[in-house]
């Protein structure tokens, strides 16, 4: 039996967000240049969000670029922005064929001109679309978010308009990129590193890990249909006493499963 055949459609998580990670060590392995690992990983962006439609997840985010790449080699990032446009042009039209709203979650000041236009048509030609919201996360680092975040607070409480003791959650969540969006209840990371990497560090206060030794280009539907099914096992307590995932959802109680695979790991931020 497929890791497919074994969810449970009526308990899908709202909002699943992915490390993709290890499209180096790929091509490394193989002897390639990186760009090659880069290059191959566009085919699991695809299965992906094909799997995500498909099982009409409502919020799909991919983190493929972070404020700190900048820092790799030049000719890998100028290669990396390029890819990101090719993606955008090939894959527009699958978009908007299954529905998919398409936004960037990031600095877009900081991106290459014509990537910028790229991403205007895109964000453009899919707003009207109503089935998953895919983000890319893209020139993007959860650090800066929280600055950008509190700089537009404190320059409303400058001008008058709020005041600070009214500061909350809520509106430090209406000033992040993924205003409006709920918060990713499962983030997978691929490649076997078990860490955040500066990606939604806001969100991610109750998200639930699933962590993959698979290198990003070989992760396939059926690897997020596992993380999806392990996830469907978790007992989420958010703080207060246990609470399944179905019985976040219905009065059924989802048991731990003890089919748990060696290359995975599920874990929790909450205690």
């Amino acid at each position: 039996m497929s890791f497919l055949d074994k969810i449970d459609k009526a308990t899908l998580p709202e909002h699943v967000a992915i490390i993709m990670d290890g499209n180096g060590r790929w091509a490394t392995q193989r002897h390639m240049p990186r760009f090659q690992g880069h290059r191959y990983a566009v085919k699991s962006v695809r299965a992906c969000v094909e799997a995500a439609a498909e099982l009409k997840l409502p919020v799909l985010t991919l983190y493929a670029f972070s404020t700190e790449n900048w820092q790799r080699p030049k000719k890998e990032v100028s290669a990396l922005m390029n890819l990101f446009f090719e993606f955008l042009k090939k894959e527009l039209d699958t978009m908007l064929k299954n529905n998919v709203r398409f936004k960037l979650i990031g600095d877009r000041d900081g991106l290459p001109d014509f990537l910028q236009e790229r991403l205007s048509h895109a964000l453009d030609s899919t707003a009207g679309n109503t089935g998953l919201l895919l983000n890319l996360a893209l020139n993007y680092g959860g650090r800066d978010e929280l600055v950008r975040a509190v700089r537009m607070l404190a320059q409303e409480v400058k001008e008058g308009n709020l005041q600070p003791e009214n500061i909350d959650e809520s509106l430090i969540s209406a000033k992040t990129y993924t205003a409006g969006v709920p918060d990713p209840d499962l983030i997978i990371r691929t490649s076997g590193e078990l860490r955040l990497s500066n990606f939604l560090i806001w969100q991610a206060a109750y998200a639930e890990y699933f962590f993959t030794d698979v290198l990003w280009p070989d992760f396939t539907k059926e690897n997020l249909h596992e993380a999806l099914f392990e996830f469907q096992q978790r007992k989420r307590r958010m703080g207060g006493t246990t609470v399944s995932v179905a019985a976040s959802k219905s009065s059924a109680d989802i048991p731990l499963s003890a089919n748990n695979t060696k290359k995975s790991t599920l874990s929790e931020t909450s205690a």
